[in-house]
């Protein structure tokens, strides 16, 4: 199985369908990996232990930064995403108790405001491309204030987060490792000063509370505040724009359910969580086996790549009734587009929140918006799922 042939990138879910009915613990030369594509065994990776989150050293090979600790090792060593316990434990705690969902939920006026702005842009321009003028920026614009970035520089990030995409995500192309090099080399230098301001001046936002969270008497090093401030404004903006973005498009290929939610609001929770499971942001996350693991008649070897198929499994019919079928209402829906247990996204609930609000309002004041026909582009990569550009009307 390819991940990155135009058919996959197009549509990955009749394919995953039927390897998982042939070969549900399937091995894709292509990608040197096992392919994990039922609901039970992606829980199943995401809760044992012998599945490692530990890829640091991959993304270093892949850079060419073999024998020498530059930019992407000193950012990527922070990310708890990449970490095992016990340093993922640490981390983690650490992080979440300065990024709590209170302080997600603090944020509601603000989200709703910006909400409102770019909508109003878009009006008045008579529609545009979704993707550029609200999907990306409500969310950048969100966490960028939420870790004290000044207005001035939150263009900059722009340059800075699509340099990294393509190294984090495993989009093709020689020339991403470069500037993702540069890109993530920027973002330490530029939250490194910023933590300094923020150690002398203790403000309101979320670096100065990382800066002071504590767990008995453990405090995060300068280059784990700088790497969990990067792992923040990406993980912060990127998936969330995926998912405002293949969301509308999947409401508007669905008008009766459009229908149902704009007729009934409080729906507005189940939609997300329906919309998250249906085509949600992520592909796959990656693991690597610790021991010999034996896997529906497969034998997976240490060391051997693993990829968790979290769009396979949010589809898989032993799962959810009719997977096929968006049903804005459903439940229960146990999708795993966050992950699960101990690397459950951190930052689930501003993504639900930032989506429930910008769905809600798009429908109360554009019910009748319209995306314009066509064919879709879709990123090449192997994680994300995510649109290129999605042209829209406003009525």
């Amino acid at each position: 199985m390819d991940l990155l042939s135009p058919e996959l990138v197009a549509d990955p879910h009749p394919h995953f369908h039927a390897w998982r009915e042939r070969d549900p613990v399937c091995w894709s030369e292509r990608h040197r990996a096992w392919l994990l594509l039922r609901h039970d065994d992606v829980l199943a990776g995401f809760r044992e232990a012998a599945f490692s989150s530990e890829r640091v050293a991959d993304f270093v090979s892949e850079a060419g930064d073999r024998g020498e600790r530059g930019p992407i090792a000193r950012v990527l060593e922070s990310w708890m995403s990449f970490r095992d316990p016990p340093d993922h434990t640490r981390l983690r705690k650490l992080v979440q108790k300065a990024f709590t969902p209170r302080v997600a939920e603090k944020l509601r006026p603000r989200i709703q405001e910006l909400v409102h702005g770019l909508l109003d842009q878009l009006a008045r321009d008579g529609g545009g491309d979704f993707v550029r003028s609200f999907a990306f920026p409500l969310p950048a614009i969100v966490i960028a204030e939420l870790l004290g970035v000044p207005a001035e520089d939150r263009d900059l990030f722009k340059g800075w987060s699509e340099d990294i995409k393509g190294l984090v995500f495993g989009s093709p192309g020689p020339a991403r490792l470069a500037r993702a090099r540069s890109g993530f080399e920027s973002l330490a230098d530029y939250f490194a000063r910023l933590l300094e301001r923020a150690r002398r001046t203790p403000g309101d936002d979320l670096l100065s509370a990382l800066a002071a969270a504590e767990e008995q008497g453990d405090l995060l090093s300068a280059d784990e505040l700088v790497g969990s401030c990067v792992l923040l404004l990406f993980g912060g903006h990127e998936t969330t724009t995926n998912l405002l973005s293949t969301g509308v498009w999947a409401l508007d290929r669905h008008p009766e359910q459009r229908a149902r939610l704009t007729a009934d609001p409080a729906l507005d929770r189940s939609a997300v969580e329906e919309l998250l499971r249906w085509d949600g942001p992520l592909k796959l996350m990656v693991r690597w086996a610790r021991e010999p693991r034996s896997l529906r008649g497969r034998e997976i070897r240490a060391g051997d790549r693993v990829f968790l198929v979290q769009s396979a499994a949010n589809r898989d019919p032993a799962a959810f009734r009719d997977p096929d079928a968006l049903d804005l209402a459903r439940d229960p829906n146990p999708h795993v587009a966050f992950g699960h247990g101990i690397h459950f996204c951190l930052g689930a609930p501003l993504a639900r929140l930032e989506a429930q609000i910008a769905f809600r309002t798009l429908l109360t004041r554009f019910p009748g918006f319209r995306v314009e026909p066509g064919a879709r582009d879709w990123q090449p990569s192997v994680l994300g799922r995510s649109l290129l550009a999605l042209p829209i009307e406003l009525h």
